[in-house]
């Protein structure tokens, strides 16, 4: 078998597998069906985990807040936590200084979900068959990536 016009393939600038946005947005789909999995036993989508995950760490943020650390716009952030509050996890509230600020709280329904919520980052080392380490070096490579692009794009 001949393998040499799929070696020239992959190395061609506009080849699919020379795309590093395709790497990402594969691995990307293969993560969130993980997490889709793994999820559903908890009733949230991948999205709603992420903020219930920032509460988790930091409860009482505002909307700006959290949106700056999910880096979602209030457009996307809104219907999400509504979504939230219509499950009971979180609350939503007017800031006393200041109205236009919109304070999220956890409920206690909210808190709770957090012990059920803790198996998922082992399961999803596990499904990487990576070690804490390699995971945590391609975390960091795939940060210092995103922070570049955004600086510089």
């Amino acid at each position: 078998m001949n393998t040499k016009p799929q070696a020239a393939a992959k190395s061609a600038p506009l080849s699919l597998d020379s795309q590093l946005c395709f790497a990402l947005y594969s691995t990307n789909l293969a993560m969130n069906k993980l997490y889709r999995r793994l999820l559903g036993k908890l009733e949230l989508t991948y999205p709603q985990y992420l903020a219930m995950l920032v509460l988790w760490e930091r409860d009482g943020l505002t909307v700006s807040e959290l949106g700056q650390r999910l880096f979602l716009d209030s457009a996307t952030l809104t219907p999400l936590l509504k979504r939230l509050q219509a499950m009971e996890l979180i609350a939503r509230t007017r800031g006393k200084e200041d109205e236009r600020q919109v304070l999220v709280t956890l409920t206690p329904k909210g808190r709770a979900l957090k012990a059920k919520a803790a198996s998922v980052p082992s399961a999803v080392l596990c499904a990487s068959a990576c070690t804490p380490a390699q995971l945590a070096a391609t975390k960091q490579q795939l940060e210092a990536l995103r922070d570049s692009l955004l600086k510089n794009g």
